[in-house]
């Protein structure tokens, strides 16, 4: 994840909070966007250089697109922030978590649904299946926090 993303992550978390949309909402689409990214980066990496061992830099690729979105909000005081806080856990954080567990599950209910049935009941279904669980997630922690 290049610096002008993590800026624009924190830029947008800023217009949403002026927007007067909670940071866990937002938080939940960075966290999408985060694991959606380090999938990209680890699929490029796979096709730009075929005989590195892929299993080997799976992990660091996601720790370290976490890092680089986790440490500038730290640095920035965004993260932290003393009543800003869900269940005991900082709204962002909590989000980013939310967000990209919703984003892997909606991934897996298609590859599910592809082995399953053997095809795909609609196009964009690749991209519809995770996008709509960020969507149901974000609706649910909107109702809860409302």
């Amino acid at each position: 994840m290049c610096p002008v993303c993590t800026v624009t992550v924190i830029a947008g978390l800023g217009i949403s909070r002026l927007l007067g949309i909670d940071d866990l909402i937002t938080a939940i689409w960075i966290g999408g966007l985060i694991l959606s990214l380090s999938f990209i980066t680890v699929n490029w990496i796979s096709k730009k250089w075929p005989k590195l061992k892929s299993k080997y830099y799976y992990f660091p690729t996601f720790v370290l697109m976490y890092l680089f979105v986790l440490i500038p909000l730290k640095l920035d005081g965004t993260i932290g922030i003393v009543r800003n806080t869900m269940w005991g856990v900082d709204k962002i954080i909590l989000g980013i978590t939310i967000g990209s567990a919703a984003l892997l599950l909606g991934a897996l209910a298609d590859k599910y649904q592809r082995v399953k049935f053997k095809k795909i009941f609609f196009p964009y279904q690749k991209v519809v299946f995770p996008v709509l669980a960020l969507v149901i997630s974000s609706l649910v922690f909107y109702l809860i926090t409302g």
